[in-house]
């Protein structure tokens, strides 16, 4: 179809018909994900179903991307300005689709076969970048550490919520594994020879309560203790608990970490154990929108007949932030009528597969190839 001449209604016209054409491939691909969850870095069937889908309209499609077996890069088009739509496609453990990754793989690939007939026209290379490990993992800062979104101009994606939202706020996170090795002994006729690993981990819970009286409002610590012996007559010679960290900015995170990792630090020397510290994963920054991009995505959903966007404390974390912090990028929220239902609630799972999620689904892949194609042309 020629675009060289056409007006922007025209264009945006086309694409819209090129996404209820897929309609059914879309949805369908959003509900086979939601049928078979998939946890971080397991996303098999996910990534090569979602793949599958871009490849037999065309798209080149590089698996395994940035060395993760379960990311994809598919790409269309050879113009000097690339948008990477982001598809995020793994499961809640216990939860399955709780966070509605399924509508997010199925719209930033219907946003993807949307647009990429007019790319050489409006001068794009079109990128649909399957990203796994976004629940834990950090799935994103992993690609964009190993150069998958190198020569990016602009990155989007859309997520499913309780309500519309164009300008997304996140908390940094940070992960901490701590582990106490001690020495075991019998806790009666030799407690002097052990070294106490459970002592140890309940110091450390103390020194972090108290240092919460102290800290910033928007800065959160907690966690859990996974081990602390097994019998009661004998000291325990190892604990180990996970803990996370947040902070509405990145650079505070680094300060909490120190702070915080200085508690379990001051617990080891008290009880004589050894203390191992670990990060499992990346650390999640801030998400930073693009105001321009945000613009043209909020003219696009006023003209779709969206519901009006609400303004939203920083609530959630997303790896896309670490996108944020070296491409431009956005990250709205769309309404699934998920009746009150929150992200990770059971019930948000079941919305997850609605006629209004199938809905904000295609209106999902409109609006991102919407703001894609206004990008190009601005």
């Amino acid at each position: 179809m020629e675009v060289g001449g056409m007006e922007t209604g025209g264009l945006k016209t086309a694409v819209r018909a090129r996404v209820m054409d897929h309609a059914e491939v879309l949805t369908g691909l959003s509900h086979r994900i939601h049928a078979h969850p998939e946890t971080a870095f397991e996303e098999r069937r996910a990534a090569e179903w979602t793949a599958g889908v871009l490849r037999s309209a065309g798209f080149a499609v590089e698996a395994g991307a940035g060395g993760l077996p379960t990311a994809f890069s598919a790409s269309s088009g050879s113009g000097p300005v690339t948008v990477a739509f982001c598809a995020e496609y793994d499961a809640l453990p216990g939860l399955g689709h709780a966070c509605g990754h399924n509508v997010i793989a199925a719209a930033s690939a219907g946003a993807g076969l949307a647009l990429a007939p007019f790319a050489d026209e409006l001068g794009l290379t079109v990128k649909v970048v399957g990203t796994p490990a976004e629940e834990r993992g950090g799935g994103k800062a992993l690609l964009l550490q190993a150069g998958v979104f190198d020569g990016v101009d602009a990155a989007m994606m859309v997520h499913p919520g309780p309500f519309e939202t164009v300008r997304f706020r996140s908390f940094a996170l940070g992960t901490l594994d701590a582990e106490y090795l001690g020495r075991p002994a019998h806790a009666t006729l030799a407690p002097h020879e052990g070294r106490n690993a459970a002592d140890a981990m309940t110091l450390a819970q103390v020194a972090i309560g108290l240092l919460r009286q102290q800290l910033p409002r928007d800065w959160h610590v907690h966690g859990v203790v996974t081990a602390a012996g097994e019998a009661p007559n004998v000291i325990p010679a190892r604990s180990a608990a996970s803990y996370e960290i947040r902070a509405a900015r990145a650079e505070d995170l680094a300060e909490l970490r120190e702070r915080v990792e200085a508690c379990f630090r001051g617990a080891a020397v008290a009880t004589g154990c050894e203390l191992r510290l670990t990060r499992p994963e990346p650390d999640y920054l801030d998400f930073r929108d693009d105001a321009g991009l945000a613009g043209l995505y909020a003219a696009n959903a006023a003209a779709l007949g969206r519901p009006a966007p609400v303004e939203r404390e920083p609530f959630a974390m997303t790896d896309m932030a670490n996108v944020s912090h070296a491409v431009r990028a956005i990250h709205p929220m769309l309404d699934i009528g998920a009746g009150g239902a929150v992200p990770h609630d059971p019930a948000f799972a079941a919305a997850a597969v609605t006629p209004a999620a199938d809905r904000a689904l295609l209106d999902a892949a409109v609006l991102l190839a919407w703001t894609a194609a206004d990008l190009a042309r601005s």
